[in-house]
């Protein structure tokens, strides 16, 4: 029930969240694998999901916050002038993250009813963590010098985070390491990345606000968890940035393998 978290178990799904939505682990088994650790027999409550999830859009708007100024201002100036709007950098981001919403949310939708029942099997799980460790090893020989993505492969990054609602498979991981084996630069494809999710995660909570009722039963410990997730996601952000610039973020598959493998013979395991 919504109202049986405290607010020690609220920050410390906050700090769950915060931390593994951005970096290429999957926060959706993460977060799950936190509440059962903490007692939460049932789902977790979906008011607390969206406090988590918002917590989150908030840390990704304030790091990106100069980059969606300049974004802003470009397109409001562009509108007196479309056609060399498109010509511009700016021009280009901002069609190629609004064509690439377009697979995430045809398949985020398809997908959505499937994935809960997935999410509970541990091997499916794995293949994902797995899948998600392929794909962040690839970016120690993939990535390129390109900047801006043509809107072709930009749409082929849109699918790849529409796929990426696979329990264990990494939304950042997985863009990311497709962003550069298209022949993005590391910096370039965390950005672009990052920028694309802002309208999935936001698309995600506000349908989730439907259930407004059980917001205001969460009360205090919803505020702290949301909190957390924001301050934890923000400390995320900054280190994997610094780990894409410096061309280490294969290292994350040094946790996802074993991960993953164990979650795979994890039903061999167990007692019949």
């Amino acid at each position: 029930m919504a109202g049986s978290i405290d607010m020690g178990t609220a920050a410390a799904l906050g700090a769950v969240q915060g931390a593994t939505e951005f970096l290429p682990v999957s926060s959706s088994g993460h977060v799950a694998l936190g509440a059962m650790l903490f007692g939460i027999s049932d789902e977790m409550p979906l008011s607390m999901v969206v406090l988590l999830h918002f917590g989150t859009l908030l840390a990704t708007v304030v790091v990106f916050r100069r980059d969606l100024a300049t974004l802003t201002a470009s397109s409001l100036r562009g509108l007196r002038d479309p056609s060399a709007y498109l010509a511009t950098d700016e021009g280009r981001t901002v069609v190629g993250i609004l064509v690439a919403s377009v697979p995430t949310a045809i398949l985020g939708l398809t997908l959505e009813s499937r994935v809960e029942a997935w999410s509970r099997i541990p091997w499916v799980v794995g293949l994902g963590l797995l899948a998600s460790a392929a794909g962040v090893v690839s970016t120690r020989w993939g990535g390129g010098q390109a900047q801006v993505l043509t809107y072709g492969k930009a749409l082929i990054v849109g699918v790849a985070q529409g796929v990426a609602v696979w329990p264990g498979l990494s939304r950042s991981g997985t863009t990311i390491a497709v962003a550069m084996l298209l022949g993005m630069s590391g910096p370039a494809a965390f950005r672009f990345s990052f920028l694309l999710s802002l309208p999935a995660i936001a698309g995600a909570t506000l349908l989730s606000l439907r259930h407004t009722e059980e917001l205001r039963e969460l009360g205090l410990s919803g505020a702290v968890g949301g909190a957390v997730a924001t301050l934890v996601g923000l400390a995320a952000l900054i280190w994997l940035k610094r780990l894409v610039d410096r061309g280490q973020f294969w290292m994350f598959a040094i946790y996802l393998v074993p991960l993953g493998l164990g979650l795979c013979v994890w039903p061999l395991l167990r007692p019949t």
